[in-house]
């Protein structure tokens, strides 16, 4: 691992997964906004390129066999060429948002939650084995938001869902932050 310096973080680099270092700009930008409880930089929206805390995950984790191989919006978890599947807080990353990790040649999708992940912008990229997932482990990188999500699908599908804290919580964030999403909630 190389460190770079402003936000006190380390970006990793694997031969599996050669992520880039963030450029000068980003790191600018970064070190002038406030930070959360992983001393990462919080974001605006309107702020597509970013500087992320990310970890991974797998199916064959015991906290997910009981979904298969099924991400949180009921269709098969992806791991393709092309597009992969994410895991973040819909507060912060709605369902459906697709962005890019410097470095990598994917696009992410975001159709899947944890409830690690809630109260925080950490994205879990899904590998399809452990062994991918450890070498993956936890690292920073730059993101780029190439489309936003739905709120308002987010917060219908969490509305089915509020017998998990996590749920509540992030659904609860999203009504906060955009009061007509809770229109279409299933409250």
């Amino acid at each position: 691992m190389r460190g770079l310096g402003g936000i006190g973080g380390f970006f990793a680099h694997s031969e599996s997964f050669p992520t880039a270092a963030p450029s000068e700009k980003t790191l600018a930008a970064a070190a002038s906004k406030p930070k959360d409880r992983h001393h990462m930089p919080v974001y605006a929206f309107a702020d597509r390129t970013r500087i992320i805390r990310t970890t991974a995950y797998t199916d064959s984790e015991s906290d997910h066999l009981i979904y298969g191989n099924s991400n949180a919006t009921g269709t098969p978890l992806r791991y393709t060429n092309r597009v992969r599947s994410a895991a973040a807080d819909w507060s912060f990353y709605p369902v459906g948002t697709v962005f890019r990790i410097s470095g990598l040649p994917y696009l992410y999708v975001v159709d899947d939650y944890g409830s690690a992940l809630a109260g925080n912008a950490t994205v879990d990229i899904y590998e399809p084995t452990k062994d991918l997932m450890n070498v993956w482990g936890s690292r920073q990188v730059e993101m780029t938001v190439v489309q936003w999500g739905s709120f308002n699908r987010s917060a219908e599908i969490l509305s089915r869902r509020t017998s998990y804290g996590h749920c509540r919580q992030m659904l609860s964030n999203i009504i906060r932050q955009k009061p007509d999403a809770g229109r279409v909630a299933k409250l």
